[in-house]
């Protein structure tokens, strides 16, 4: 029997999400997801008078297909692959994370050839095109959250098809309030970080790209932090699990980067190219149903009372002109079950275990 939910989350994602036109043409990107799923976004796509073009892969597949990259292939595949995002107009991607760590032994090297040649391709597309992107629950996804598969499920579906005009509204007043603020300052176990984001425009995201939704980002003035971070929910980027990474920051520069047992990884992520080192996002994760990390960072980054500072690529949406092939979101609860914490706009206490203060925000407490 067809899962209900399957239908209803294509038309949110074809409807609400992207707002697909007719005769747009959409490329839907599926990596280990269900036929029946991609079925659906079909007939989502056909439904609102768009053409769908479906592009499959599969994690064993891609992770092969990464081993002993060649320079030469992947320059062809990134042409190939920029061709068919500039003919679509939409891009819809779903990933079923069968496993997390299915690149880890795939060379770093040969990764940075593989990030070097799709990093033009996504700039392009989180940019230039509108988009979205879900995981899929996977009984690895519901063994990363330490729940059952049909537990995942359920929560995956509520958190997906939550009420995300609601979320819009309340995002709202946050988004106003950061654009008001120059100097923030974080506090917290092994953090006291000081940057400014004057000028800067805030994003409100309230399911229209990422699925799950729930956070307003911005970026620091890119010279402008200084201090350290200690980050608290577990990371995984390029297959690789990193626990615990620590940064310290001079003139806008990760100038120390520590990670427990992963130091010599971190760094040589780091080393990718100049702006690695800096930062390209600061977010506030708000999301109500997400509270736990679970290694995904569509869920991770979020989580309600968190928030999320991203060495790497900024957005052009609010841009501080720092440009990378590395896009990181790492994350730090501040909620007081994870060690509390305590965020300042210009002074003013703002939000302190994970709860804003300010009643005008109280609807984006998880509480709420």
């Amino acid at each position: 029997m067809k899962d209900p939910r399957f239908s209803r989350l294509a038309e949110q994602i074809c409807g609400y999400c992207v707002h697909v036109q007719p005769g747009e043409h959409v490329n839907l990107r599926c990596a280990d997801i269900p036929d029946a799923m991609v079925v659906e976004l079909i007939r989502a796509v056909r439904a609102r008078g768009g053409y769908p073009h479906v592009d499959l892969s599969h994690a064993l597949v891609s992770r092969e297909l990464s081993r002993d990259a060649a320079p030469e292939q992947w320059a062809l595949d990134g042409r190939y692959r920029m061709q068919r995002a500039e003919d679509m107009q939409v891009h819809i991607c779903l990933y079923g994370d069968h496993n997390s760590f299915e690149t880890s032994d795939v060379p770093a090297e040969s990764m940075s050839i593989v990030s070097k040649a799709l990093s033009p391709v996504s700039n392009f597309t989180c940019n230039k095109r509108r988009w979205t992107v879900l995981a899929w629950p996977t009984p690895s996804m519901a063994q990363a959250a330490g729940m059952s598969t049909e537990a995942f499920e359920d929560f995956y579906f509520r958190c997906c098809l939550a009420d995300y005009g609601r979320l819009a509204r309340a995002m709202k007043k946050l988004q106003a309030r950061m654009e008001a603020t120059d100097a923030v300052r974080i506090v917290g176990p092994g953090t006291d970080l000081h940057f400014s984001i004057k000028g800067m425009r805030a994003i409100p995201c309230a399911g229209e790209c990422n699925v799950p939704d729930g956070e307003v980002y911005t970026a620091p003035l890119r010279e402008s932090v200084h201090g350290t971070l200690a980050y608290n929910a577990p990371s995984i980027y390029h297959g690789i699990p990193f626990d615990g990474v620590r940064f310290r920051f001079e003139k806008g520069r990760i100038v120390e980067a520590h990670c427990n047992g992963r130091d010599e990884a971190l760094n040589k992520i780091l080393d990718t190219d100049e702006g690695a080192r800096y930062i390209g996002e600061f977010a506030l994760g708000v999301n109500p149903y997400v509270l736990e990390p679970m290694r995904d960072i569509l869920f991770d980054e979020k989580i309600a009372g968190s928030f999320h500072f991203t060495p790497g690529q900024c957005y052009d949406e609010a841009p501080n002109g720092n440009s990378s092939d590395i896009h990181w979101d790492l994350v730090c609860i501040q909620r007081a079950d994870h060690g509390g914490g305590e965020i300042y706009f210009d002074g003013e206490l703002i939000r302190k275990d994970g709860l804003f203060l300010d009643p005008d925000l109280a609807d984006l407490n998880p509480a709420s």
